[in-house]
């Protein structure tokens, strides 16, 4: 059975040191390119009908250096969007409201768990319609494919608040017996 692979994008300064980034286009670091040249190395000699990317350089440049040919630039994998909080951590946003959590709550002037998960059941119906002709590569951002995971088997966009996703790694989306399951999670 065809799978669906989500591919995060390699560190950038921001990721490294915890700052949430959705809209703001920063370039992967040195060691992020390097990430995303393994990536490539790890997905050696697998074929992929469509490969979707997040229009953000970062996630591009993922792709490229991994060697994979984008096949169409999706903004519905944008990163959560996360309005007032762009750019802090959460240490920083729990100075002011100890009780935060971005699972639960959102983002003020930013989206919601909800509103990210309608984005990511988009992505995921698009890809489900490739998926005829061979496997899909998503790449994409921690938070968004931490979504993309929940929502595909089922579950609300807050439960990708329980799925790690490193930098530039690989997690597979797949069947068991027609049933959407994860089939691999946060490999590198």
């Amino acid at each position: 059975m065809p799978e669906i692979v989500l591919i995060r994008h390699g560190q950038t300064e921001w990721s490294a040191t915890g700052r949430h980034t959705s809209y703001t286009d920063i370039d992967l670091t040195s060691t992020g390119e390097q990430q995303a040249r393994e990536v490539g190395s790890r997905l050696a000699g697998r074929s992929f009908a469509a490969v979707l990317s997040s229009p953000r350089r970062r996630a591009l440049r993922t792709a490229e250096l991994a060697g994979l040919p984008v096949t169409a630039i999706d903004d519905d994998l944008a990163e959560w969007h996360y309005g007032e909080y762009e750019g802090i951590t959460t240490p920083q946003i729990r100075e002011n409201r100890p009780d935060w959590d971005l699972w639960r709550d959102g983002c003020p002037g930013g989206e919601s768990p909800d509103q990210v998960g309608d984005r990511l059941d988009r992505v995921l119906a698009r890809a489900v319609a490739d998926l005829p002709r061979g496997d899909v590569a998503l790449v994409a951002h921690g938070h968004a494919l931490r979504v993309a995971g929940a929502r595909w088997i089922g579950e609300p966009a807050g439960t990708g608040g329980r799925l790690r996703l490193d930098t530039a790694t690989v997690s597979v989306l797949g069947y068991e017996h027609a049933r959407p399951v994860i089939l691999r999670w946060n490999c590198c």
